[in-house]
């Protein structure tokens, strides 16, 4: 499994570790009140990136998150962070407070161009794209918008196509009835994605409940998989994945 990356995923609000149902602020679980202990936990169980997320931010706008970040970057991981990024400023900040890479969420559906330029300027490395599909009537992945509650018009097939043209490396893709659900990750999507645009590098999440789901991103041609609520109620270990 060594062409997989692990991304263990916290996900803060208020301060506290929470993981969100179907992205529902409303359907809220706490797992904690330090997610600094928890990052430094993970890795001490061997991980190289951490997947962080400022749900505040994420609804209100403002990335909150930064001496938290800086910390997390000093005991020795990547991280990848989202969450209210609304700008290439804001762009800029996560990159100078510690970031590897920034996860840009809805503005990615929203203004298309405006991200394809940041790929342009702060390197495809630095950037990764996040999809949230739900798939329609008529079989087509669909990307709504504003919690999940409106439909943006655009489709994931020709969204991702024009990112991969664009020089997008990393595409962060969640099927939202899966987000939250420990039901599986959405394999076919992924093996939809990898037809779509070959040469994106695919992040799974949403999902994961076991380590078979581990096993068969590797298997699927995934380059990572985020691991957020499997981890956190103990159905299996970090340290346990990375010896899949």
């Amino acid at each position: 499994m060594s062409g997989l990356t692990l991304y263990p995923a916290i996900d803060v609000r208020g301060g506290r570790v929470v993981r969100l149902a179907q992205g529902d602020y409303a359907r809220e679980t706490r797992y904690g009140d330090d997610p600094l202990a928890l990052a430094r936990a993970y890795a001490g169980q061997g991980a190289r990136w951490l997947h962080l997320v400022d749900l505040d931010a994420a609804r209100a706008g403002g990335y909150t998150l930064a001496p938290l970040l800086r910390q997390v970057a000093d005991a020795g991981l990547q991280v990848q962070t989202g969450g209210g990024v609304r700008s290439r400023e804001d762009v800029r900040r996560i990159l100078e407070a510690g970031a590897a890479r920034v996860v840009v969420g809805s503005l990615s559906v929203r203004q298309p161009e405006a991200v394809m330029d940041w790929i342009g300027e702060f390197g495809a490395e630095r950037i990764v794209v996040a999809l949230d599909t739900r798939q329609a009537e008529d079989g087509s992945w669909r990307l709504p918008v504003h919690g999940w509650t409106e439909d943006s018009g655009q489709t994931l097939d020709a969204l991702a196509g024009r990112y991969a043209a664009a020089g997008l490396r990393h595409l962060l893709c969640t099927d939202i009835a899966r987000d939250g659900m420990l039901s599986g990750p959405n394999f076919g999507l992924y093996a939809h994605l990898h037809t779509v645009a070959p040469g994106l590098q695919v992040q799974a999440s949403g999902g994961v409940s076991g380590l078979e789901d581990v096993r068969r991103a590797a298997a699927s041609g995934c380059a990572g998989i985020v691991l957020g609520r499997a981890l956190l109620e103990g159905r299996f270990t970090l340290a346990e994945a990375l010896r899949c």
